[in-house]
């Protein structure tokens, strides 16, 4: 029997073709379906209101990307066997499964100190079981234990498929036109040297283009002042949740998140993840609606600030903010609103974002010109281009819009 081919309809690559067989049953699986229901860009909706992509758009998309690298590193001469192209796609595929609620909001917030890479992982190993051993190869590539270190690469890399697509879809989403890159363009110019993926010489300028479009992004959108309050509030209020919770305060419905919430769980890795994959948006925006009327003041306050859009104050700053300043606002805040020391850490609490678009301590994106090999960094004539390899940081506090306003750090 010929198998059917399966298209979807993408809103920014147009129609997207998905292979029978093992990737069509995964994407039908349970714990792929689920990343329907998880945002990709978390609380940015906030913010920019077209931001309601999910993480399963983007999977798909970071797939269709990796077919058409394959096909262009085929067609440069690089040996890519049937075998290794189906494993590379739905390593690609996978590579975001392992994301929690609101993605990178809750990052180990459910499973604290795991990131969602690993998870990724313990759930793609569970689905190998299941498949009986045809992700055994896939998972060889994620680990980036294959001998064919280039294929890893365009997993998880400076210019993987993951970056390449949520750029540009994200981009598209917000509306950001500045996060806007090419593409195509780029898997083009794409070459294999000593096993290792390098970029064509004249394909240089569309990887400036990407660098600081990712830099931009990260200021204008994934870092946005609104953004990082909101998502600082939506922990604060599964910490809160959590603590009501350990100490018998208040009762949770919802078996798969009270399995996590426990001040201790032990149970088998299988448990976890079935667990962990029950849970997503919906479940974290159920529990913030109960909460609005909480005898709790500060849970009602938490959930109330997310779902409405009532956010506190926020001040960013290039210099961190002494303890003295801190100290003082709590007090302040204290005092005003008959708060304990506990419980003032629910209104005030400060921390830092950093920028970094290109990193020189990772594998480095690299020019090729003839024969030669150059860092894009030094082969690139933009003289802002070596500044997109600092980290930057920037340190906020979060605060009652008087209270803030009031006090100068």
């Amino acid at each position: 029997m010929i198998a059917k081919k399966k298209i979807i309809n993408d809103p920014v690559y147009g129609f997207i073709n998905i292979p029978a067989g093992i990737i069509y049953d995964l994407i039908e699986h349970k714990y792929f379906q689920r990343l329907r229901r998880i945002k990709q860009l978390g609380l940015t909706y906030l913010v920019y209101p077209g931001a309601v992509h999910t993480r399963f758009h983007h999977a798909l998309g970071t797939m269709h990307l990796m077919s058409v690298a394959i096909n262009v590193i085929r067609g440069k001469g690089h040996k890519i066997t049937e075998a290794e192209a189906e494993a590379t796609k739905i390593a690609i595929l996978l590579h975001d499964v392992g994301h929690g609620p609101f993605s990178h909001t809750l990052e180990t917030c459910i499973i604290p100190e795991l990131p969602h890479e690993q998870v990724s992982l313990m759930i793609m190993e569970q689905l190998n079981d299941e498949f009986k051993g045809k992700l055994s190869l896939a998972i060889q590539i994620f680990r980036n234990k294959y001998h064919k270190k280039f294929l890893h690469q365009l997993i998880s890399g400076q210019l993987d498929m993951d970056r390449l697509d949520y750029l540009r879809r994200d981009s598209f989403f917000t509306g950001v036109t500045e996060g806007i890159v090419g593409s195509e363009r780029i898997i083009k110019m794409l070459q294999v040297v000593d096993d290792k993926l390098v970029v064509e010489a004249k394909g240089i300028y569309s990887i400036e283009n990407f660098l600081i479009a990712r830099r931009l992004m990260f200021w204008q959108v994934y870092l946005h002042k609104a953004v990082v309050v909101s998502e600082a509030l939506l922990i604060k209020f599964l910490e809160r949740l959590k603590k009501l919770y350990t100490e018998n305060k208040i009762k949770i419905n919802n078996k798969h998140l009270a399995f996590f919430l426990k001040a201790d769980y032990n149970c088998t890795t299988k448990e976890i993840i079935n667990h962990f994959c029950m849970l997503d948006d919906y479940d974290i925006v159920y529990l913030m609606k109960e909460s609005l009327y909480s005898e709790d003041k500060i849970l009602s306050y938490l959930s109330n600030a997310v779902l409405n859009r009532n956010l506190p104050k926020i001040k960013i700053s290039k210099e961190k903010f002494n303890s003295e300043f801190i100290n003082k606002l709590k007090k302040e805040t204290m005092q005003k609103m008959n708060l304990s020391n506990e419980d003032v850490e629910y209104y005030i609490y400060s921390g830092e974002i950093s920028n970094n678009a290109y990193s020189q301590i990772d594998e480095k994106i690299n020019i090729l010109y003839g024969d030669k090999l150059l860092d894009v960094a030094e082969a690139s004539d933009m003289l802002n281009l070596a500044v997109l390899s600092k980290v930057v940081k920037k340190y906020y506090v979060c605060g009652p819009e008087q209270i803030i306003n009031s006090n100068k750090s």
